[in-house]
């Protein structure tokens, strides 16, 4: 029966049900994990009676069905339909998976809000609560207000947004009932979660260079720690792709050849080929030699030698001698 079976061999069985091609389909929107895990799961399964497969495949159905309800008539809608075509135990069972995994996120309307009103929203409100709603935002969206809000509270909103973790579902309904009067999302008994340091790092990439300039140095002041791994976050090793020739070159003549050995340890083949193809013949031959008869290394220092290279590159960008393109910019230039 499918109601001993746990959530992985449904889903496994649900895949295999609906065959190669649309499970395929499926797995380019899951991350490695879930794909391994479904993977052994589908490998060690047995035969599978037909009453449970159909089972499996009514349960998904049903609650393709409440998804469905909610999104056209939220959740109390969604409860009143069910209770009276499946009544309220199967119901009540159907929205509680459902809201397991299918989290309605707050603020919902307010994502649909044209950034230059919703700036005009809630700009005067306290930067705890504009970096509240900020963080349940997606980062385009976000980072168009940061860069409109005044730059005396910019570097406090984005420090509110680094150190957020959990909020009390309570506090969100507070703020949703201030901005947003007739909102109807769902926030469960559960704390949500929204914010972090990662957050953030989308936020300034996506906004002007000035902009994300003005924050950074106000954090430096204010919370050194917390600036300095923003900054790791924002560039990372294998961003370098997104540089030109001429740029590459520069950084080049500027990193320690020993460090770029290391850092094309675990660099992906574009990288490598960024890398030879802005070096003599002979350099690169000499590079490839030294990364040959270096050896295993730890790669904790194949990390830190990127990791130094990207202190250039930003360095670089710093004084203006290369600049890359974020907030929507479609061109690196030198």
């Amino acid at each position: 029966m499918a109601k001993e079976l746990t959530g992985k061999q449904k889903a496994a069985i649900l895949l295999v049900s609906l065959g190669p091609s649309i499970s395929a389909e499926i797995f380019k929107h899951l991350d490695d994990d879930e794909i391994e895990e479904l993977t052994l799961e589908i490998a060690n399964m047995r035969k599978v009676e037909n009453n449970t497969k159909d089972d499996v495949l009514n349960e998904f159905y049903q609650v393709l069905q409440a998804k469905d309800y909610i999104n056209s008539g939220g959740i109390g809608y969604a409860k009143e339909v069910l209770e009276k075509a499946l009544g309220s135990e199967k119901a009540e069972s159907i929205l509680n998976k459902l809201t397991a995994t299918l989290q309605v996120r707050p603020f919902d309307s307010i994502r649909k809000t044209d950034p230059a009103q919703l700036l005009n929203f809630i700009q005067g409100e306290h930067p705890q609560t504009i970096a509240l709603v900020l963080a349940y935002l997606d980062s385009d969206h976000a980072s168009q207000v940061v860069s409109a809000l005044p730059q005396e509270i910019q570097s406090d909103v984005a420090k509110r947004i680094a150190l957020m973790d959990r909020t009390s579902p309570d506090i969100i309904k507070q703020v949703e009932d201030v901005l947003e009067r007739k909102m109807s999302s769902l926030v469960t008994n559960e704390y949500a979660s929204a914010g972090g340091i990662q957050a953030i790092v989308d936020i300034l990439n996506n906004v002007d260079r000035g902009t994300e300039k003005n924050i950074l140095d106000e954090l430096d002041e204010k919370d050194p720690e917390l600036a300095e791994e923003i900054k790791k976050r924002m560039f990372v090793f294998e961003d370098i792709t997104i540089l030109n020739d001429k740029a590459v070159q520069l950084v080049l003549r500027q990193v320690e050849t020993h460090d770029v050995a290391l850092a094309l340890k675990t660099a992906s083949e574009d990288v490598e080929e960024l890398i030879y193809r802005n070096m003599s013949q002979r350099a690169a031959e000499m590079l490839k030699e030294d990364i040959e008869y270096m050896g295993p290394v730890r790669l904790r220092e194949v990390e830190e030698a990127q990791q130094r290279i990207v202190g250039i590159i930003r360095s670089l960008e710093d004084s203006g001698e290369i600049v890359i393109a974020r907030g929507g910019e479609s061109e690196v230039v030198v």
